[in-house]
């Protein structure tokens, strides 16, 4: 009787640690799983788990091989920049002192800014408020006219192209910034319909119950769609943004002097001047690309998570 006894008294001593699905030990505890002698289980790699990883780990190759030789190649003399190969033989920072003489790239760079963050942060705004108006108020009429705003997304840019320049022109806005991002004003089709799924997803209740408080329909927007929907509005300025900074056909369609030059713009004024223009200092073309680029990859990585959450829960409903 004694041994029995002395077991239970060890199983009543021993801790018993919560887990999300359970007691350690038990069936659905939530820890991974344990083999006979308690150690955990080691994951199978199956045919088809290894031709998925290999799948995977080609295409980030095949995505990531371009932007990796274009750095190697812009620490390149001129003799090596294609000669394919990822790590330099000859390895310089000459070429990011010889952009900087050649092309105003600082002056380019504010440019693109200024029209980035001016075209990002209007079309965001404006869409979202058309997109709240579809989604909230309920008007006779609705779906067909959200169906017509739909419809503009079907328009190619060449049919639009000499109305709108001719529009512009006779402004007086040609050879200036304003025609690349002053149409952000009047939204944007595709974002409108992004952001109406987002809205609609939003109780009505809650709304409900701020109108009970006093709240207006500005306040409503301003201070619960807006923030309650706030991955939304970062994946459309992020979705902007690169939109916005790697435009070239309208900087090639308004800007004539170079000191309003845009960064894209002045890429093509490169890649004509050191390229095809007879110098072929390909070394100056890739340098300057990669000064480009770099903001991009910055600016992902520090929206990731809002860009994926956002992304993830397009369309659903609360």
């Amino acid at each position: 009787m004694s041994t029995p006894s002395l077991d239970l008294d060890r199983v009543r001593e021993t801790p018993v640690v919560p887990t999300a699905g359970g007691p350690v030990g038990t069936p659905g505890d939530g820890s991974p799983g344990r083999g006979r002698n308690g150690d955990r289980r080691p994951t199978r790699w199956t045919a088809g788990r290894i031709a998925i990883v290999a799948a995977l780990v080609a295409l980030t190759v095949v995505f990531v091989y371009p932007f990796v030789w274009l750095v190697s190649a812009s620490f390149k003399p001129r003799g090596e920049v294609f000669d394919n190969k990822l790590i330099p033989e000859t390895f310089t920072f000459q070429n990011y002192i010889d952009v900087w003489a050649e092309a105003p790239m600082l002056l380019w760079l504010g440019n693109t800014l200024l029209v980035t963050v001016l075209a990002a942060v209007t079309v965001t705004f404006s869409s979202a408020l058309v997109a709240w108006g579809f989604a909230y108020f309920r008007f006779k009429g609705r779906d067909a006219l959200f169906g017509l705003v739909l419809a503009t997304m079907m328009l190619p840019g060449a049919v639009t192209m000499v109305p709108v320049f001719l529009i512009w022109n006779s402004l007086g806005m040609v050879n200036t910034l304003t025609p690349l991002w002053a149409g952000n004003l009047f939204g944007s089709a595709f974002y409108i319909f992004l952001l109406r799924q987002f809205f609609m997803g939003l109780p009505r209740e809650t709304f409900e119950a701020a109108k009970i408080d006093g709240a207006n329909n500005w306040t409503m927007f301003t201070r619960i769609a807006l923030p309650l929907t706030k991955p939304a509005m970062i994946v459309t300025l992020i979705f902007e943004f690169q939109a916005a900074w790697t435009d070239l056909m309208r900087p090639l369609i308004y800007l004539r002097d170079s000191d309003k030059f845009t960064i894209p713009r002045g890429l093509k004024a490169l890649l004509d001047q050191f390229g095809f223009g007879g110098e072929w200092h390909w070394e100056i073309v890739v340098t300057a690309s990669v000064i480009t680029t770099v903001p991009m990859i910055i600016l992902f990585f520090l929206g990731q998570r809002h860009f994926v959450q956002g992304i993830a829960t397009t369309g659903a409903k609360g």
